[in-house]
């Protein structure tokens, strides 16, 4: 449900250039993926375009991940000279994390945390809690006995919440990684699906559709409910009516993305285009308009979500939105690099861009004569 590690990446963090022979040269869209953001933004920070409002931290993310990509171009390295190794941490940083095997979203932030403390010369120690009550404050334990000089604490799905007290007891920086605190004690970083939900639906009106329809995740899950508000934001500012026919719960699976649609197709008004809210149920989805005889997207159009390995193999390859985790990962190990009050004060919520990865699942809709 994310974007994948390219071990070219790695190469080029530890040469600091790429290596003669590699295939091409790094484009911009390299460095939107690795950064997760968009190529519109790697621009902007690349040439320094002025009058442009970014975030350092965007801007300190577009640059490290160009130089993790060996970017070599002169301007660049006119305006960003390379900067010296952080030096502030002492060598172990903890990463702790609800689960590891379900999905892969864990080890691609876990990549892009290791990839950040590697250039550091810092060492990641992580472990999998499962969210167990006995065994989770055993295992952090474990890690500070270790002698971590901070911590980073992820869960799988997206939410707020309640940090146990043994967080706000410990000596060392603690960040959040895909979930977020009321009390906003801790420094924490989430993707934003709201924007990602709205992005994935503008696309489909930009190509002409009005009737779009939508396939989403469980209800309870805050992703499911962030990218069902983008998804009505996106009609709401076209002026297009909100049909709740057009929306049906599934739960990220491909045999509910194949139930769903089956169920979009028996409308008397049929939709022209579907958001599926991640990329399995995209999977269902193509299987259920190609056994109704339906081509893609010639006939009608599908977005996804997540974009996992299998949505560029899917024929055609699938239109989908990149979940930021790599970039996440390096976020929560830049914030260590700023001065905190460990265990107090309060810290906004960092909401990390889902970029839109075209591919050629959408077409523009065909107006009837």
């Amino acid at each position: 449900m994310s974007e994948t590690t390219d071990p070219a990446i790695d190469t080029a963090r530890r040469r600091k250039a790429p290596a003669k022979g590699t295939k091409g040269r790094v484009t911009m869209i390299d460095i939107a993926r690795a950064a997760g953001c968009s190529q519109a933004t790697v621009s902007f920070v690349l040439n320094n375009s002025p009058g442009i409002k970014l975030s350092q931290q965007t801007r300190e993310r577009v640059i490290e991940a160009a130089r993790t990509l060996g970017y070599t171009a002169p301007a660049f390295e006119a305006l960003h000279p390379p900067l010296p190794a952080f030096e502030g941490l002492d060598g172990v940083i903890g990463f702790a994390v609800d689960q590891l095997a379900t999905s892969p979203e864990a080890v691609v932030a876990i990549e892009g945390a290791r990839q950040a403390s590697w250039n550091a010369g810092n060492v990641l120690l992580v472990a999998q809690t499962l969210g167990d009550s006995v065994m989770e404050p055993r295992a952090i334990s474990a890690l500070t006995k270790r002698g971590i000089s901070a911590l980073i604490y992820m869960t799988i799905f997206t939410r707020e919440i309640t940090a146990p007290d043994y967080l706000y007891g410990l000596d060392i920086p603690v960040i959040l990684l895909n979930c977020y605190t009321a009390d906003y004690a801790f420094p924490a970083v989430v993707p934003s699906e709201i924007a990602g939900g709205q992005s994935s639906t503008r696309h489909l009106i930009s190509h002409g559709h009005r009737r779009i329809a939508t396939i989403t995740g469980e209800p309870w899950m805050q992703a499911a409910q962030d990218r069902l508000k983008g998804y009505r934001r996106a009609l709401a500012t076209a002026d297009i009516p909100f049909d709740p026919d057009l929306v049906v719960e599934g739960d990220w699976s491909a045999s509910a993305g194949y139930a769903a649609t089956v169920k979009l197709l028996a409308l008397r008004d049929k939709p022209t285009a579907i958001f599926c809210q991640n990329d399995r149920t995209a999977i269902g989805c193509y299987e259920a308009l190609k056994e109704a005889g339906l081509h893609i997207p010639q006939d009608i159009s599908v977005v996804g979500y997540d974009d996992e390995e299998i949505a560029r193999h899917l024929f055609p390859p699938l239109t989908t939105s990149i979940l930021p985790h790599m970039a996440m990962g390096q976020w929560a190990i830049e914030q260590l690099e700023a001065p905190a009050v460990v265990g107090r004060g309060r810290y906004p919520i960092t909401k990390l861009e889902c970029p839109l990865v075209e591919r050629e699942s959408v077409a523009t809709i065909r107006t009837v004569a």
